[in-house]
């Protein structure tokens, strides 16, 4: 594996939400320095064709029209999965409001609509997880701001009936945090990497970030710490997690005991329980955090996110087959070669920075960090 860097028009953010269909590449918000995140301005929505790598932006909707309704307005730490053709946001902010409406977006026809949920609804936070399994889609952990707290429980929305649950797990959930990553592998929800606080469920300021693995077993809903070998990375926070041949990566991240970020891989092999470093050739994106990372077949796609480098902009991709304007490489194979939200639904809160903590993008360290995206290199 070894990285490349191609140059495109894309969107400037951290904190956003994408995922794969169709060989394409939809991204959803996102914090950039200097926007306007008071307003409740509909949300920006931006496709990479994965062929090409050119950006294109889906039409935004004007207010009046009866799209702008049903348009999520712009934020940043909410979550994205896509099921059957269709991509479902939930949760995250802007400056002044923090949503729990759950909002679809139609790949095929672009438009956007509000399915009407039931059940236990979670309280609205930023920062979670969220990750399908057989047709549900399963929410772990966040902050919530209202109770100025992190959380450790999971919730369940049936993507056919729309009706949230309430998870009762057992054995030794992941702490409490926010700003961890998620992925399912063979059944099991597995839970990296996050902040949280030594106090546990408030935000003191004494930040934790802890390197255990913990994943969730969606059978019996039981916790699980599998024994763990190999080289262990850091703990962090704002990292990319995905999946490849039933292994676990991570690249990237920070973490603010140390204030470092990363641009490192590393591979967890689910049969060996086993961790390693991954290597690739080639020039190396900056260190980073909040970036995406998609995986699309053999190819692994690398955009936006902040560093606190100098001016640095990339969409770097590890692929699996030549290419006319790229040297180009596999990802590694294991070892083992196994519109605005109604009133109703949202609650407005007041930003505090002696009680809420600074996770809300570019603004926080806006003196020393610079966004990352398909611009420059």
């Amino acid at each position: 594996m070894y990285w490349t860097v191609h140059l495109t028009g894309g969107p400037r953010r951290v904190n956003h939400a994408a995922v794969l269909n169709d060989n394409k590449i939809f991204t959803f918000g996102g914090y950039c320095s200097g926007e306007d995140y008071v307003k409740r301005r509909p949300m920006d929505v931006y496709v990479l064709n994965t062929d090409t790598l050119r950006w294109s932006p889906v039409p935004v909707a004007r207010k009046g029209c009866p799209q702008y309704s049903q348009t999520p307005y712009q934020r940043y730490g909410h979550s994205a999965v896509v099921h059957e053709g269709k991509i479902y946001i939930w949760g995250g902010r802007n400056d002044r409001f923090v949503c729990n409406q759950l909002f679809c977006f139609n790949c095929d026809t672009r438009q956007w609509s509000c399915p009407k949920v039931c059940g236990q609804i979670p309280e609205a936070r930023d920062g979670h997880s969220a990750c399908v399994y057989q047709g549900n889609m399963y929410i772990f952990g966040g902050y919530i701001d209202e109770e100025t707290q992190f959380t450790q429980d999971v919730y369940v929305l049936d993507l056919t009936t729309f009706h949230w649950s309430f998870i009762e797990t057992w054995g030794e959930p992941p702490s409490y945090r926010d700003f961890h990553t998620a992925n399912i592998i063979n059944g099991r929800m597995f839970v990296w990497g996050g902040r949280g606080d030594e106090s546990a469920l408030y935000h003191s300021g004494s930040e934790v970030y802890c390197p255990d693995l913990v994943y969730l077993d969606l059978k019996h809903f039981k916790w699980v710490r599998p024994n763990t070998t190999g080289s262990i990375p850091v703990g962090r926070r704002s990292h990319s997690a995905f999946v490849y041949q039933d292994c676990l990566y991570i690249f990237g991240g920070y973490n603010g005991l140390v204030e470092e970020h990363y641009n490192d891989i590393y591979r967890y092999c689910t049969q060996a329980q086993e961790w390693s470093q991954v290597r690739p050739h080639g020039p190396q994106p900056t260190k980073r955090r909040r970036q995406s990372c998609i995986v699309n077949g053999d190819t692994l796609i690398m955009f936006g996110g902040s560093s606190f480098s100098s001016s640095q902009s990339s969409l770097r991709s590890g692929q699996g087959k030549s290419s006319p304007d790229a040297v180009v490489a596999p990802l590694p194979v294991s070892r083992q070669q196994y519109g605005a939200t109604q009133r109703s639904h949202v609650r407005r809160v007041q930003p505090d920075r002696q009680r809420r903590p600074a996770h809300t993008g570019l603004r926080a360290d806006a003196a020393n960090t610079s966004a990352c995206s398909g611009h420059q290199v």
